[in-house]
C-alpha cells in the first residue's frame, strides 16, 4: 500500500512518494521509493523537471524459483489434508440423525399416544373381557328340568337360564339376548337355535348333542364302547391373555413401524428437508438406517411396555419356554414392516393421504393375519391370501415363542420369510423414491 504524500508548495523542496513495485514488492514485500518534485504534479505526462534526482534505487533481481516454490508450498495445503476423509463423519452424521429423530418424535405428544397407549388399549380390553373362564361361557335359556338339563348344569360348559314358558324362551333367542334355547319335556328335548349367531349357535349344538348321546348311552345301562380323553397340549394353566398378547403386540409394532417410516419420509419430502440432506454429506443410507433404529427402539419398548402390563396380577400372563426369543422376531418384523413404510413414503404426496393408506393397510393384515380371530377358522383361499402377509409370521412366530414354549425351530419360517419380504419390498421402494415433489 502506498503511504500518504505530504502537500508541499511548488517551490518547496522535493517530495518522496512511495510507489508499489509489483517485482519488488512480490520479493520483499517492500515498496519502492522515488522523490519527485512538487513541480511535476503540474505536469500532464508526470515526467520529472530537469534538475531533480531519482531516488528509485536500480531495478531488483527477479525472485529465484526456489522462494516462489517454498512460498506455495507453504500457503497451499498438501493436496492428501483435503482428500483425506473423516473416519468419524459417518458415526457423527447418524448420531445426530437419530438423535434428531428420537427429540422429534418425543416432543410429538398424540404420536406416542397412538404408538404406546392407544395399542395397550385393546390388550386391556380384550384381557379384561376374558380373563375369567366364565367369561367365555355361552349362555341359553332352559324350559323343564331332566337329566340332560342335569348334565349340562355338572359339566359347567353353558350358563342356564331358567325360563317359564316354551313361548318366553323363543321370544328371547328372537330378540338375539342368548344364541339358544333349551325346552324339555319329559324324554322330549328341543333346542331353538339363531342362525343369525352362527359361531354360538355351532357351539351349542354340537354340546347339547354330546349331552344328549351320554344320557342315551347311560340309560340303556351297556358301558360305552369307546372312550374319549381329551385334554389340551399348552399348559392348562394358560389363560386367554397368553394368546391375545402376542397379537396384540404384533399390530401394535407394525403399526408404528409403517407409520413411522411413512410419515417421516413424506414430511421430510414436504418440507425440502430430503432435498437439502441430499446436498449435505450424508449418504441415503444413514438417513434410512437412523430412522430404522428409532423404529426398532420403539419396538422394544412396545414389547415391555406389553409384556410388563400383561403379567399383572389382573391378567396373570405367564412366559413359556425361551420367551426370550421374541426379541429377534420383533428386530425382523420391523424391518419387514419399515420397507413398506419406505414403500408408502416414496409415492405418498401427503401426510394424510400416506396415514390412511398406511392405517388401511395394517388393518387389512390384522384381520387377515390372526390377531383378532385364528386364521384357521377362515376360508381355504383367505388363508392363502394370509401367507403373503408379514403380519402373519412375526404373529406365529411370537405365538410359538411365548405360548406354545417353542424354541429356534419356531423361527425358521417366520424370519426366512420376513427377511424375503423385507429385501424384495425395499428393492421396490428404492427404485420408486423421489427426493422431492418437484
Amino acid at each position: 500500500m502506498s503511504a500518504p504524500r505530504r502537500d508541499r508548495r511548488r517551490d518547496g523542496p522535493p517530495e518522496y512518494v512511495w510507489v508499489p513495485s509489483p517485482l519488488v514488492h512480490a520479493a520483499s514485500d517492500q515498496p519502492t521509493v522515488r522523490m519527485r518534485h512538487p513541480a511535476a504534479s503540474s505536469t500532464s505526462n508526470g515526467v520529472v523537471p530537469d534538475g531533480v534526482r531519482s531516488l528509485e534505487p536500480p531495478e531488483a533481481p527477479p525472485p529465484s524459483t526456489t522462494d516462489l516454490s517454498s512460498r506455495i508450498q507453504q500457503r497451499t495445503p498438501p493436496p492428501e489434508a483435503e482428500e483425506q476423509p473423516d473416519n468419524g463423519a459417518w458415526i457423527n452424521s447418524f448420531r445426530s440423525l437419530s438423535a434428531a429423530m428420537a427429540k422429534g418424535f418425543a416432543r410429538d405428544k398424540v404420536g406416542v399416544f397412538f404408538t404406546f397407549l392407544f395399542p395397550l388399549m385393546f390388550l386391556v380390553v380384550f384381557g379384561l373381557l376374558f380373563r375369567d373362564d366364565s367369561a367365555t361361557k355361552t349362555r341359553i335359556a332352559v324350559v323343564g328340568d331332566g337329566p340332560v338339563v342335569a348334565a349340562l348344569q355338572r359339566a359347567g360348559a353353558v350358563d342356564l337360564e331358567r325360563m317359564g314358558s316354551a313361548t318366553e324362551a323363543v321370544a328371547k333367542v328372537q330378540r338375539g339376548d342368548v344364541p339358544a334355547a333349551l325346552v324339555v319335556n319329559g324324554n322330549a328335548v328341543q333346542l331353538r337355535f339363531a342362525a343369525s349367531n352362527q359361531t354360538e349357535a355351532t357351539t351349542v349344538q354340537g354340546l347339547v348333542g354330546g349331552v344328549v348321546d351320554k344320557v342315551n348311552l347311560a340309560s340303556s345301562g351297556r358301558p360305552p364302547a369307546v372312550k374319549l380323553d381329551s385334554r389340551q397340549v399348552e399348559d392348562s394353566s394358560l389363560k386367554a391373555i397368553q394368546f391375545i398378547t402376542p397379537g396384540t403386540l404384533s399390530l401394535a409394532v407394525s403399526s408404528s413401524a409403517i407409520l413411522g417410516a411413512t410419515l417421516t419420509l413424506v414430511s421430510w419430502r414436504r418440507k425440502q428437508v430430503l432435498r437439502r440432506l441430499r446436498l449435505a454429506p450424508v449418504s441415503v443410507a444413514t438417513v434410512l438406517t437412523s430412522r430404522l433404529l428409532l423404529s426398532i427402539g420403539i419396538a422394544v419398548v412396545q414389547a415391555a411396555l406389553f409384556i410388563g402390563v400383561a403379567s399383572a396380577p389382573v391378567f396373570g400372563l405367564r412366559l413359556s419356554g425361551q420367551w426370550y426369543l421374541a426379541l429377534p422376531m420383533l428386530v425382523v418384523g420391523t424391518l419387514a414392516f419399515f420397507s413398506i413404510g419406505m414403500l408408502i413414503g416414496s409415492f405418498a404426496k401427503t401426510e394424510e393421504s400416506a396415514g390412511a393408506l398406511a392405517n388401511l393397510l395394517v388393518l387389512t393384515m390384522g384381520f387377515l393375519s390372526g390377531t383378532f380371530f385364528p386364521i384357521e377358522k377362515a376360508p381355504e383361499w383367505l388363508q392363502t391370501v394370509s401367507k403373503l402377509l408379514p403380519l402373519r409370521y412375526l404373529v406365529d412366530g411370537l405365538l410359538g415363542v411365548m405360548v406354545r414354549g417353542q424354541g429356534v425351530e419356531a423361527l425358521t419360517v417366520p424370519v426366512v420369510a420376513l427377511l424375503l419380504f423385507a429385501i424384495v419390498v425395499a428393492l421396490i421402494a428404492s427404485q420408486l423414491f423421489v427426493w422431492d415433489d418437484a
